[in-house]
């Protein structure tokens, strides 16, 4: 029975993850494509179905920890995970004005590129067992490059939106009522950007141990 259970989560898996590939392959392909042939101002507008697919997507990964599926701990996976759904739906979906940014392209580009390595490295060790080296090399050193570059256009993204956030009141419930209860979506974004501070080098450090501790692993094997 066990053999059994074993086999359909690594059929799982083994979906779930190439499938995920595809969209953020779709996603860079279309970042591109419309970069070449119209510019920035229309990326958005031509990867946002497939971006919110795909993005939405990963919150399957948060029930995977959950669950036992996967052995990576929440502790890294909830705050990655939560900020990038609330970028995608709280900032850029949300707010139109935004999504005309310059930065949408180095968000995209980072997070495409850091998705499409890392759900092909999951996908391929789900369905063969292991992985070649330069896969597990690029898993574990392109975030050197595109973690700075994601996290950046993340934040600048939420500081972009926030006078639109204060003048249109969006997602702000405001006293007098009934609950006795009021919330400010401008100054929770506000928060946001301050958990951001120890949030960076907290994740960033957890990567580059767990960059140190495979690769090493990798060569003595």
């Amino acid at each position: 029975m066990s053999g059994v259970l074993s086999l359909l989560r690594r059929l799982y898996l083994t979906a779930y993850n190439w499938a995920v590939f595809a969209g953020w392959f779709q996603v860079l392909f279309l970042t591109l494509k419309t970069l070449k042939e119209s510019g920035y101002q229309d990326v958005y507008r031509n990867v946002e179905k497939p971006l919110l697919l795909a993005q939405s997507a990963a919150f399957l990964e948060i029930l995977h920890g959950i669950v036992g599926l996967v052995r990576s701990p929440i502790s890294a996976t909830l705050p990655q995970i939560s900020s990038r759904l609330y970028v995608v739906w709280g900032i850029l979906y949300s707010f139109p004005e935004v999504q005309t940014n310059p930065l949408i392209c180095s968000l995209l580009i980072s997070w495409s590129v850091t998705e499409i390595i890392r759900y092909s490295f999951f996908g391929t060790k789900e369905a063969f067992g292991s992985t070649p080296y330069w896969l597990l090399w690029l898993r574990y050193s392109t975030f050197l490059v595109l973690y700075p570059t994601g996290i950046s256009s993340e934040i600048g993204m939420i500081y972009a939106a926030l006078p639109y956030m204060k003048e249109t009141g969006m997602y702000s419930y405001r006293m007098p009522n009934k609950w006795n209860f009021s919330f400010d979506y401008f100054y929770a974004a506000i928060v946001v950007l301050a958990i951001y501070v120890p949030g960076i080098p907290h994740l960033y450090g957890y990567m580059l141990g767990q960059r140190k501790k495979t690769l090493s692993k990798s060569k003595k094997a």
